[in-house]
């Protein structure tokens, strides 16, 4: 998918700054989730510039999986630009886009209740830990109580 060029904010301080934001723009509209959601998690550490890819990620005419990957990188922002964040999913609520408004509504439900209690996997039931028998030991070293055949005298 082709983006069109980003126009930069003014905020950005140097040609790095604008090429990473770039770079990470092309991996959030990535085919592979897994690599849009990183994309868009190193996004959520970026401040206004990272705030405002996503939000044209989630509020755009873009593939589901981009639009998720952006409703993640919200609801992984923090600090002062959480609360504008759950402001952006808020307001995806209303949103007339079924996928925008799906993904804005489960990513606020996670931001508030936190992530679902799993249930435990399938375990095996308990056994006791493997203690050796008389066979195990063989007769030397030292004697283990004043009582132990091997310390007898022989008359």
């Amino acid at each position: 998918m082709k983006l069109q060029e980003r126009k930069p904010s003014g905020r950005e301080k140097d040609e790095a700054a604008i090429a990473l934001l770039a770079k990470l723009r092309e991996k959030l509209h990535s085919e592979e989730i897994s690599l849009a959601r990183k994309a868009a998690f190193n996004l959520s550490w970026l401040q206004e510039d990272g705030l405002d890819i996503l939000l044209e990620a989630l509020f755009g005419s873009f593939p589901r999986d981009t639009k998720k990957a952006a409703a993640y990188g919200l609801r992984s922002m923090n600090g002062r630009m959480r609360k504008l964040a759950e402001e952006a999913l808020t307001k995806g609520l209303g949103s007339p886009n079924r996928i925008t408004k799906d993904a804005c509504a489960k990513s606020l439900q996670l931001m508030r209740d936190g992530p679902t209690a799993q249930k435990p996997a399938f375990q095996k039931r308990f056994q006791r830990p493997h203690r050796p028998g008389t066979g195990d030991f063989r007769g030397r070293g030292p004697a283990r109580s004043p009582f132990s055949p091997r310390n007898q005298r022989r008359p």
